[in-house]
């Protein structure tokens, strides 16, 4: 979430950064409760001075009379600060409750070279790298070769848990852990550390990260007993490891990267991507984030993304990079960019990668700091970037290498965690 300071100093900066979003968020009157807080805080404040010059008066009274007089007086402070002091506290919790609440809609400013716009239509294509996939045979999709091959079972995976639910199998378990080696090798040695994070967080978490507003908390599967959400990305357990921290400025930038399996409810997708593995309500996925300090996030949001691409090109497949629009973009990011993969049954691009500067809204919700040269503590900006989304990426595969016998070759990167040039019914 924004920080309200930020807010009452950027006002108009915070207006124009909604009115881009494409929301009408009344500002002004988030502003209007803050003020009434501040002025019952400062109420509360002056009562208790009051309280405490009386108790210095006692205790350098002159004689018992004069003793004796200020305590009664003290005594009147005390009624009047419970009878008045305590209603004061109340509406206090009842403003910061609702400043709260109406500052956690707001979502984070975007940078100035995003561009503007309404919806995904919006988005703007940075470059195409590599040659779309043609066969000189009408290609098979995803779910048509995965049933074909014995890799993929979506009908038991139904049969036991229901739609959006599928079985990997045989050689297609066998790519997802040469996917994660290949992965955790490269990311090992460009100094990010690798993570198996918890899937389930708290609430207050899941919040903090900026995953709770509107269709955001549609999309998450909750455990009421336990108070606890499934996570949708491991980027909410990595971001949240250090909440409530002030991390030392030598140790920036700190990156991490994450394999956990994710959980998502895919709510308004309904009708969209129901045969296949595109959009699973469990999935396996390999996430980076980086903590950074403010004046250097730009520069690894570039990094994040020039990783992706350097991923992707890896296994040979053809893609382009998207700039994601206002109107489109996460709540928490300040700037993303998205990387769509060819899929020849589809003969378009669809979004396999994203990657996010999410500045310091995340950090301001989860109260993540660094410590300055300056010797005062200052919010870190959160970054995040998809490695790979197993179930996604598999797809891209198995269009792209698809063969006209109903094979599929296995990229060559992948050859030696596999064993295997080729994968044959």
């Amino acid at each position: 979430m924004l920080d309200i300071k930020f807010i009452r100093e950027n006002k108009d900066l915070v207006k124009k950064g909604c009115e881009k979003r494409q929301l009408n968020i009344d500002i002004d009157e988030i502003l209007g409760l803050d003020q009434k807080y501040r002025e019952n805080l400062k109420a509360i404040e002056n009562m208790l001075a009051q309280k405490n010059i009386a108790s210095e008066k006692i205790a350098h009274a002159k004689d018992d009379h004069e003793r004796k007089k200020m305590i009664l007086e003290m005594q009147e402070l005390d009624d009047h600060l419970e009878k008045d002091g305590n209603k004061l506290k109340v509406t206090l919790k009842e403003y910061e409750e609702n400043i709260r609440k109406m500052v956690s809609s707001i979502p984070n400013i975007p940078l100035e070279d995003v561009p503007i716009g309404v919806n995904d239509k919006d988005n703007v294509v940075v470059k195409e790298v590599g040659k779309k996939t043609v066969f000189n045979f009408q290609p098979k999709n995803h779910l048509e070769i995965g049933e074909y091959l014995n890799l993929i079972d979506v009908e038991k995976a139904a049969k036991i848990s229901g739609s959006r639910f599928n079985y990997l199998k045989n050689t297609a378990v066998l790519i997802e852990f040469a996917l994660v080696d290949l992965v955790l090798r490269a990311l090992i040695k460009k100094g990010f550390i690798p993570v198996v994070p918890p899937v389930m967080v708290k609430e207050n978490i899941a919040a903090g990260t900026g995953f709770l507003e509107a269709t955001e908390k549609k999309e998450a599967y909750i455990i009421p007993e336990d108070n606890l959400y499934l996570t949708g990305t491991s980027e909410q357990s990595l971001v949240a490891m250090h909440s409530n921290e002030i991390i030392n400025e030598r140790d920036l930038p700190l990156r991490y990267v994450g394999f956990s399996t994710c959980f998502r409810r895919e709510a308004g997708s309904y009708g969209k991507d129901i045969k296949g593995i595109f959009r699973a309500h469990q999935f396996d996925k390999l996430e980076m984030v980086i903590f950074s300090k403010p004046e250097n996030s730009v520069k690894e949001h570039q990094l994040l993304l020039s990783i992706e691409e350097e991923l992707v090109q890896l296994l040979k497949l053809p893609y382009r990079v998207v700039r994601i629009c206002t109107g489109d973009m996460g709540r928490p990011a300040a700037s993303q960019y998205d990387i769509e993969t060819w899929l020849p049954s589809e003969n378009r691009y669809r979004e396999t990668h994203s990657t996010s500067n999410c500045t310091d809204f995340q950090a301001v919700g989860l109260n993540i700091k660094y410590r300055g040269k300056d010797n005062k503590s200052h919010f870190v900006h959160t970054l995040n970037g998809t490695a790979f989304a197993i179930g996604r990426i598999l797809i891209a595969i198995l269009e792209n290498y698809q063969q006209k016998d109903g094979s599929v070759k296995v990229p060559a990167v992948l050859q030696k965690y596999t064993k295997l040039k080729i994968i044959k019914r």
